[in-house]
């Protein structure tokens, strides 16, 4: 599953950079206009394929653990990583012009969603008590699932308006519960196994209040109810500042925790982004940080704490020493500097350059990581353990 993600990590944005370089100068790349708007296909492979290929393999390998249930068969995660690094082979072979292969790519990623709901929610009603966190990562993992029909109904010829539906379902319906989720569980528990004297702090009621206010948003961004939207925005900013204040591990930590918590920085800092710019849409009906708010999220706070994440579930199921090699440190905050190109890109003269420049950087950061993590993953444990 992990090795499907690190593949898509460039293969997403591989296709994104020519695009955008083309974009900006024709005569450098030239691509063909894929049947299907490039900014919302963009959209769809990164939250519906590239991110679940990590999260679906994160949760399929924690979700026994956490409801004390038997431990998924094997077949099961073979065709879920399979049809989601299928789907986005196919997905990205159609943006080069063809129509039939995006419909197989949200066919193939669709059936991918399947077999994982249908393997993660039985969990739920089969464990004797009730583990909130599993609930609430299916709950958000069910409304991803609206996200891909959603972009399924528009590659078959539905109304257009289905895409930016299904691009809202994935970023505050799937994305930011899902990753809130698994942050609100494992950093507190991560900084508590590491850092003497670390009391974890784990209210159940901020993990209900965050994904409230998320589900929130997402009500008032379908409804175009867009002058209201300050209101969950101001709420999320409030309530995530709180938490990365209380989790953040005072005294001396090794860098794999470090890194976890400069990337869950991000999170409030998005919202900060996302409740000015709503702010001047109450006041005057227009959008003046553009993308900024959404790629503060994407890149800075899903990106980096995508980074943190599986290396430090690399490093220990691989049979690993707990720490954070070279690579990741460069891959870390190179896109960190990505992450800001991105949301300077919304306000620069000549936006376009920023973008492909944004693109190419994700590759130049990730692509080292990648070559790492991949031959990880396709060598035996370095402890002769199975695995």
């Amino acid at each position: 599953m992990f090795f499907a993600g690190v593949t898509n990590v460039l293969l997403a944005m591989a296709w994104w950079a020519a695009w955008s370089t083309g974009l900006r100068w024709p005569g450098v790349v030239t691509l063909p206009y894929p049947p299907v708007v490039p900014g919302w296909l963009h959209a769809f492979v990164m939250q519906y394929q590239m991110l679940p290929s990590f999260i679906f393999g994160f949760l399929l390998t924690t979700f026994p653990k956490w409801t004390k249930q038997p431990e998924p068969t094997r077949p099961r995660f073979v065709a879920v990583g399979l049809a989601l690094i299928g789907g986005q082979l196919a997905t990205l072979t159609g943006a080069l012009g063809s129509d039939t292969a995006i419909v197989v790519g949200v066919a193939l990623t669709l059936c991918g969603w399947t077999v994982a709901l249908a393997t993660l929610a039985p969990m739920l009603w089969r464990e004797s008590g009730t583990t909130w966190h599993a609930r609430s990562a299916v709950a958000a993992l069910v409304v991803g699932y609206l996200g891909v029909i959603a972009f399924g109904v528009y590659v078959l010829g539905g109304s257009p308006s289905w895409a930016p539906v299904s691009i809202k379902l994935g970023t505050f319906g799937l994305l930011l519960p899902v990753y809130f989720t698994v942050v609100h569980r494992m950093f507190p528990f991560f900084a508590s196994s590491v850092v003497p004297g670390y009391q974890p702090w784990r209210p159940l009621w901020l993990l209900a209040a965050v994904g409230a206010a998320a589900l929130l948003h997402l009500g008032l961004d379908l409804s175009h109810a867009s002058a209201w939207l300050w209101l969950p925005d101001a709420a999320l900013l409030g309530l995530t500042a709180l938490a990365w204040w209380r989790w953040w591990p005072r005294g001396t930590r090794p860098g794999l925790l470090t890194v976890l918590f400069v990337g869950l920085a991000w999170l409030p800092i998005a919202m900060a982004l996302y409740t000015a710019d709503s702010l001047v849409v109450a006041a005057n009906g227009v959008h003046l940080l553009g993308r900024a708010p959404a790629h503060a999220l994407f890149v800075g706070f899903f990106g980096s704490t995508l980074v943190a994440m599986v290396t430090r579930v690399t490093q220990g199921h691989s049979g690993r020493p707990l720490v954070m090699p070279a690579v990741a440190w460069f891959t870390f905050i190179a896109l960190q500097l990505v992450a800001v190109a991105r949301i300077l890109a919304e306000l620069m003269p000549d936006p376009y350059a920023w973008f492909a420049a944004a693109a190419i950087g994700w590759l130049v950061a990730f692509a080292p990581w990648v070559v790492r993590l991949g031959a990880i993953y396709l060598a035996p444990r370095v402890d002769q353990k199975p695995g």
